[in-house]
């Protein structure tokens, strides 16, 4: 006995529901704490690829962004899960 998978023409279009913690996360950048923040890491990225030797890394400002973000969504993520 064989078995054939099925190709994709003959499965259709496979609907794929958005990740809400990416959804939560897209709108906490935009608020305004998450977005001072990311102007921040903005700057210093900008800061350090301009200049050809240095030891400056944006790690704080990395940090300091994603831990904002994350901690915006933290706030309702529950709320999404069955």
């Amino acid at each position: 006995m064989s078995v054939k998978a099925a190709s994709p023409e003959e499965e259709g279009e496979l609907k794929v529901k958005s990740d809400p913690l990416e959804t939560l996360r897209t709108s906490c950048r935009a608020t305004p704490k998450c977005s001072s923040l990311s102007e921040k890491l903005q700057t210093c990225n900008d800061r350090v690829n301009s200049r050809s030797k240095t030891t400056e890394t944006c790690m704080e400002e990395v940090i300091d962004f994603f831990h904002c973000v994350d901690h915006c969504a933290a706030k309702t993520i529950f709320d999404h899960l069955k």
